[in-house]
């Protein structure tokens, strides 16, 4: 039974996952509780896309087209939070953070973003990556077991080599994220194997949080000219600086660098405890991605993936 989350003193915070945990029928979980009707109609209505099919009956190799994904994995992730506020009324959630995509989610769960303007922003950035990625199509590949300070120096040696490479995501201390064009991919994976590192091409075609995303980073501008940020909101520990943020006014700036920038996922999770001193974190996707990665980062802090919640009831 999952009970620490209701400790008196407890300091709670709330993660998001970003693309990567859609899967076909990812909507069946939350389909009969009592926000499936109105957060699916205005998901719909804001981004443009009918996720109520796209949640319950679309395949999984169709969702795993970006803007698709993106779309359905922030409606389940909303979902998750609308019934964790209904069914966990007392606990108190005092810090925020998402990883890539999840970090709109985390915005609208702290009052910075209405649901519809995150869903519209989700919306825009998804098909902004599209033609991005239909430009100049990339990869990304995770490297694991040795330290960012070593995939730092294997960047490098691609980059002297004219590959372009860049690393994307810092999760663990012992999972990196690198992205870049398709054949500085293959590149990286050979020298890693020569190093005796796992290197797992993932299956996505975009170089996500690199440079080659600048394109989306500008299409994305004109969206964020036309939501509103809550002037103050709740604690939301960002990806690009790994810095906590309450006031509206920077999310415009931070939104549009996320895109170019490495996810800065570890230092979050560092901040989040350290810094701001939340005790217990709940992984509020679909999934337990967000909680795996936090077990290795931070492994004597309490880690609760929400369906671990939902089962407790």
């Amino acid at each position: 039974m999952v009970t620490a989350d209701n400790n008196e003193g407890t300091r709670v915070a709330a993660l998001f996952p970003g693309q990567g945990v859609q899967r076909s029928g990812l909507g069946k979980r939350w389909r009969d509780t009592p926000a499936w009707a109105d957060l699916t109609a205005t998901i719909s209505e804001a981004s443009g896309h009918d996720v109520v099919e796209l949640l319950l009956e679309t395949d999984s190799e169709t969702l795993a087209r970006t803007d698709l994904a993106q779309i359905v994995v922030y409606t389940a992730s909303s979902l998750s939070w609308a019934e964790f506020r209904r069914t966990r009324p007392e606990t108190e959630v005092v810090a925020f953070a998402g990883h890539s995509l999840g970090e709109y989610t985390a915005l609208v769960a702290s009052g910075a973003l209405s649901t519809a303007d995150g869903a519209r922003l989700v919306g825009a950035r998804g098909r902004a990556m599209v033609e991005a990625v239909r430009r100049a199509p990339g990869g990304m590949a995770a490297v694991m077991g040795p330290p960012a300070t070593e995939v730092a120096s294997l960047v490098e040696r691609v980059r002297a080599t004219g590959g372009h490479l860049w690393i994307a995501n810092l999760n663990s201390p012992a999972q990196t994220v690198v992205a870049g064009d398709r054949e500085a991919i293959e590149t990286a994976g050979e020298l890693a194997r020569e190093a005796g590192w796992r290197y797992n091409v993932l299956p996505v075609s975009a170089a996500c949080h690199t440079p080659r995303m600048a394109p989306a980073s500008r299409e994305l501008s004109h969206a964020l000219r036309d939501v509103r940020f809550a002037p103050g909101h709740g604690t939301v520990v960002a990806n690009t600086d790994a810095r906590p943020h309450r006031a509206g006014r920077v999310w415009a700036d931070l939104c549009k660098r996320q895109l170019v920038s490495p996810v800065r996922w570890e230092a979050t999770l560092h901040v989040l405890v350290a810094e701001l001193g939340c005790d217990r974190l709940i992984d509020l996707g679909p999934g337990r991605t967000l909680a795996g990665l936090a077990r290795r980062v931070l492994p004597d802090v309490p880690v609760t993936p929400a369906s671990a919640i939902a089962d407790a009831r």
